[in-house]
């Protein structure tokens, strides 16, 4: 046998464009599986998918409200922070003039007391003076009129006579009491 005669017997066979029943036959079965993934496996595929597209958006929106509200709340601790320092600063600044005004208060209270202390000392000193000088004058009058009534040789024992000598006697030590002052 010969090479011509084998080529011969099967002339379509050796044609490799010329489809044969095999190729129709892995058509159809490439169809029927291409048909039943479009069918039943593509489709829970995509619902996943989109879900998942759907639920990666939601958390993108939610980081970006997050982030919104992050630099919103931010931005309110900020604003309370320094409304904290200036209220802090304000009540610092009352508190200064409040203990200046209770210092000058006390001051002030300090002073009256003193000046009241002071007029109370000068309204005492003035009563012991007089009280010295009444207690003088008793005593130096009778004194005095004791002292006279040896020397003119009578007795003073007249209240009214006594009253006049002492009386004479105490004006003549106040004329002479300015001289001596401003003799100093």
């Amino acid at each position: 046998m010969s090479i011509q005669s084998v080529t011969a017997v099967h002339p379509l066979a050796a044609n490799f464009l010329v489809p044969n029943a095999t190729f129709f036959a892995e058509l159809i079965a490439f169809a029927i599986i291409v048909w039943v993934l479009a069918k039943y496996v593509i489709p829970p595929i995509n619902r996943a998918m989109a879900a998942r597209q759907d639920a990666i958006r939601r958390q993108f929106a939610e980081l970006d409200e997050a982030q919104s509200d992050a630099r919103k709340a931010e931005t309110e601790y900020k604003d309370l922070l320094n409304n904290a320092k200036h209220e802090a600063a304000r009540i610092r600044e009352e508190a200064r003039e409040q203990g200046a005004q209770i210092v000058q208060e006390a001051r002030d209270k300090a002073q009256t007391e003193a000046d009241r202390i002071v007029e109370h000392a000068h309204v005492q000193i003035e009563a012991d003076r007089k009280a010295a000088v009444a207690s003088l004058q008793r005593d130096v009058g009778s004194l005095a009129t004791t002292l006279a009534g040896r020397i003119v040789g009578e007795s003073l024992d007249d209240d009214e006579r006594q009253g006049r000598v002492v009386e004479r006697f105490l004006a003549d030590l106040d004329e002479a009491q300015p001289v001596q002052g401003g003799a100093r």
